[in-house]
């Protein structure tokens, strides 16, 4: 008797898994159909996204995030950028989820596929949950993180997938929006004046603050790549 319920119960498991495969496939196909039945238009997603970002500023500044490391700004395309961009870009499927959380680390993998190439890319993010003494962080603290790592691997996924000439447009059009128009000295000047103000004014940041964080030791050393990494 138990060893029919249990053969009864490993056929349950194995039909719902089966199922659920299945579903998942169809979905995935009719998406795929849909895509090709309304393609999408690469160019004007692009100038859709430009356009947008060129207007509002906060939402620019949203788009790039900056890190200083030894000397050296590391700027790229944020989260936003990509969710964005990939929202206006079209015919995209984005599937992530956490596979594993250790006692030290989490893992988030995503899946970014284009349903018109049928072209996918598969990202896996690492985020450490144990702080600088070597404890293990709280369970609300893990969900940030496991959040966070869900958030990177995403858009690295996404910004694999789309062509890199479409990221770098939205990705320029960003920092100008960010920079404003800094063609000459008195222009920059009057931004960076700007820039310094802000930070001083909402942050309560110090210039002494902001050239150590940057390595400089002028504020006349600091240029667009500088700005950016402020503001981003």
């Amino acid at each position: 008797m138990k060893n029919e319920e249990l053969a009864l119960t490993e056929a349950v498991e194995v039909q719902s898994v089966s199922v659920t495969e299945a579903q998942a496939r169809a979905e995935v196909d009719i998406q795929i159909s849909t895509a090709h039945r309304f393609p999408r238009n690469a160019e004007r997603a692009v100038q859709n996204v430009i356009a947008v970002i060129s207007k509002d500023k906060e939402l620019a500044q949203s788009c790039v995030y900056s890190l200083p490391r030894a000397g050296k700004e590391i700027n790229g395309a944020s989260v936003h950028l990509a969710r964005y961009l990939a929202s206006e870009y079209g015919n995209l499927r984005v599937d992530s989820k956490i596979v594993e959380i250790g006692e030290t680390m989490v893992t988030a993998q995503s899946v970014a596929l284009d349903l018109e190439k049928n072209y996918a890319i598969r990202t896996e993010i690492k985020r450490r949950i144990t702080n600088k003494n070597g404890e293990r962080f709280q369970d609300d603290m893990i969900v940030v993180t496991c959040n966070a790592a869900l958030a990177i691997a995403s858009r690295n996924a996404i910004l694999q997938v789309i062509p890199v000439t479409v990221v770098d447009k939205v990705f320029k059009a960003a920092q100008k929006t960010i920079t404003g128009d800094i063609t000459d000295e008195q222009k920059l000047i009057k931004v960076r004046k700007e820039t310094l103000d802000n930070f001083l004014n909402i942050y309560n940041v110090s210039e002494v603050e902001i050239l150590t964080l940057l390595e400089i030791e002028t504020i006349n050393q600091i240029k667009k790549s500088q700005l950016l990494t402020l503001i981003g």
